[in-house]
């Protein structure tokens, strides 16, 4: 195993270089051999400075995560920074690329610091439920100020070169060779025998007495249910009121405060579930992939001039094939409006949105699509309706075309048959809004040739979404979860639960939005008509309940948000649910001609028989190989349908909560609710039996 860090010397610059790919971590191993070199320079009497870089494509890009909670390096951290800190000889840092978290911490104990003029340094641990555990929370403030430091370390956005110029985080910049540059200017200031800057000896100028309490509200908002927001306000104010000493010993204690809470925990699964889920088991990494030069979108309704918008923002001339022309303009209004939002709320420059509009051409008929590499329809979930998109496809489109489709339910290999190529074949579902959510199901069909779906998951990464292999069911992973999250909460509501009871807990789960509200907002019809397809298909469920509302309030025209009116109420105008007197009788009036009495719940079993079945159906896709580890299950719940990423994912919490008691809550509901609903999971069971976790499965 080659040495991570290497040492030369050149007219009296020892360049300490770290060599530890793919983004030079900053592993235990990369820690010592920091130590070594950096020691063995500032022991060379030839050497007149010293200056700090890596090899690839950035400079460390951060701590090793792998090698959180373990027990600790075989040289702390802090003596490697100290090393740096105190070297007599000039010591520069020679940055590049991302400069993140213990990469920055590493720079910030430098006496000087050059970053290329397109490197981005932050400290974004506290995504991972974290704060800078290598002295970030004391020697930012003491670099760049309180109130800065603050914003950086709780948001954990990075920042530009340049704005890390502006705030006095580095020194200079470089548009050339940032390592030869960094070796000139460590020259310069060697000639110059003037002691080196050490951050720490730097003081920080107090804010105002108002600043704590504000920052403490403002964190708690930003960072709720996350233990890292106190002790990233406590360290920070730590780094104003007491010794640098006493400041890295709380920060310590803090850190490992964190790295044990179940919040991290469950976030740094997050971490590297979405890593594992971009790797197909049975496809070997190196297969080729499919060029995509051009890509053609069916449909410019919400979800096509979102999807539209997902390639022309990535830089992919799109265009889009509509019945007609007006409903090209509207959905060509729409798109305009989005990006025009964007620029508005300063996430978008005006020049990007212009080139991102620029790429998009329209069209009536499907011989536009003759060069597209790549077409995806999104029309109507009506199956006789995407067959023949698909033989019309496979007609014109050119040989090696990858034809894809954005259904979230229906049969892809139906599709597929429908065509001469079902190799070519897969489903790209994309989530409502497609421009703005990064979950994306990769559907894989049973003829779906591998190089097919090598490539869709390459272009997932380079539209900026994160994707999920699923196999072909009803509903994939997502939305055949769904099923049982919302039939209990129409249950619930028969059962007497008013609408925001329901929402408050799961809310208070975590959840953005409660399944009442989310009902009425993606539009009560929207879900009978799937109901109507479903049962169409032969596919429908014989159990009249958990529908019974829905069809009620849609048929005396509350469809939701969309007719100010549907579970709950609306104001003119506004989104904010408001209850209903007239809903709860419909839902009176439902569960009385059913025969259910209303009963006493409380909010744990609101909880738990929302969330539950999620476990249980996610059991049985893992069993049935249409998801590939729990994992890829987790990633689909958080980023597709708001499940708390504080949980983990439904499995991750799962876990966390005890299989064994799981199952035992799960056979309870059987034996008091109706048993087709609550029959465990054959693979839970399994688990159980074997005294093994979900955690257990992931490869």
């Amino acid at each position: 195993m080659s040495d991570p860090v290497n040492l030369s010397v050149e007219d009296g610059i020892a360049f300490v270089i770290i060599d530890n790919p793919p983004v030079n971590a900053l592993s235990a191993r990369v820690a010592a051999g920091l130590h070594d070199r950096v020691t063995e320079a500032a022991a060379d009497p030839a050497v007149t400075a010293i200056v700090l870089t890596a090899v690839g494509r950035t400079f460390i890009a951060g701590a090793d995560i792998t090698e959180f909670g373990g027990d600790g390096p075989a040289v702390d951290v802090h003596t490697v920074l100290a090393a740096l800190e105190d070297c007599a000889k000039p010591v520069v840092a020679a940055l590049h690329g991302t400069i993140y978290g213990g990469g920055l911490e590493v720079a910030m104990a430098c006496h000087y610091r050059i970053a290329d003029d397109a490197a981005r340094l932050g400290l974004p641990e506290v995504k991972l439920g974290l704060l800078p555990g290598a002295g970030g929370t004391q020697r930012l403030p003491r670099l760049i100020g309180v109130a800065p430091a603050l914003e950086m370390i709780s948001t954990g956005k990075p920042v530009t070169a340049q704005d890390a110029l502006n705030l006095g985080l580095v020194d200079r910049l470089s548009k050339g060779d940032v390592r030869t540059v960094a070796a000139r200017f460590a020259a310069t200031v060697a000639r110059q025998k003037s002691p080196p800057p050490r951050t720490r000896t730097r003081t920080v100028i107090p804010p105002a007495p108002s600043f704590w309490d504000e920052a403490a509200a403002r964190i708690g908002k930003s960072l709720r249910g996350l233990p890292a927001g106190p002790h990233i306000l406590a360290c920070v104010r730590a780094a104003v009121e007491r010794p640098f000493k006493e400041g890295l010993d709380l920060e310590g204690q803090a850190f490992a405060a964190c790295v044990r809470s179940r919040e991290s925990e469950a976030l740094r699964h997050l971490f590297f579930a979405e890593r594992r889920a971009a790797r197909i088991k049975d496809i070997p990494r190196d297969t080729a992939t499919r060029p995509i030069a051009r890509v053609g979108v069916i449909g410019a309704g919400t979800m096509g001039g979102g999807i539209a918008m997902c390639f022309a923002s990535a830089g992919y001339p799109v265009t889009l094939v509509d019945i007609n022309e007006a409903a090209l303009t509207r959905g060509l209004s729409t798109i305009q409006g989005n990006y025009a939002a964007s620029v508005a709320k300063g996430r978008l420059a005006a020049i990007d949105r212009d080139a991102a509009l620029s790429r998009i051409r329209t069209a009536t008929d499907y011989a536009a699509f003759a060069d597209a590499d790549l077409v995806i329809e999104a029309a109507f979930e009506d199956m006789d309706l995407k067959r023949r998109i698909f033989r019309d496809l496979d007609r014109v489109c050119r040989p090696g075309a990858i034809l894809a489709s954005n259904t979230s339910t229906l049969n892809i290999d139906q599709m597929a048959a429908a065509t001469a190529r079902p190799g070519d074949v897969l489903g790209l579902h994309f989530f409502s809004p497609a421009n703005v959510m990064r979950l994306l199901e990769v559907v894989r069909g049973v003829a779906t040739a591998p190089d097919v779906m090598a490539t869709a998951m390459d272009l997932t990464r380079r539209i900026c979404k994160v994707a999920v292999v699923s196999g072909v069911c009803d509903g994939f992973i997502g939305n055949r979860m769904v099923a049982g999250y919302g039939r209990e909460a129409n249950l619930l509501m028969l059962e007497g639960v008013e609408p925001a009871r329901i929402d408050k807990a799961l809310t208070e789960f975590g959840f953005p939005m409660g399944p009442i509200a989310m009902g009425d907002m993606v539009g009560l019809d929207i879900g009978v008509k799937a109901a109507a397809e479903a049962e169409k298909a032969g596919r429908g469920s014989d159990d009249p309940r958990p529908g019974i509302i829905a069809k009620r309030l849609v048929a005396a025209g509350r469809l939701g948000q969309k007719t100010g009116a549907g579970l709950y109420r609306y104001e003119p105008g506004g989104r904010r649910p408001l209850p209903d007197p007239v809903a709860l009788a419909i839902i009176a009036d439902a569960a009385r001609e059913l025969g259910i009495e209303p009963r006493d719940i409380d909010d744990q079993e609101i909880v738990d028989r929302c969330i539950l079945p999620l476990v249980n159906e996610a059991a049985r896709i893992l069993a049935e190989g249409i998801a590939q580890r729990p994992g890829d299950i987790d990633i689909v719940w958080v980023n597709g349908y708001g499940f708390p990423s504080l949980r983990g994912g439904p499995l991750f919490y799962a876990d966390s909560v005890g299989l064994p008691a799981v199952l035992n809550r799960i056979r309870q509901f059987r034996n008091r609710q109706d048993p087709r609903d609550w029959t465990p999971a054959p693979l839970l069971e399994q688990l159980v039996a074997e005294g093994r976790r979900f955690a257990d499965l992931e490869d």
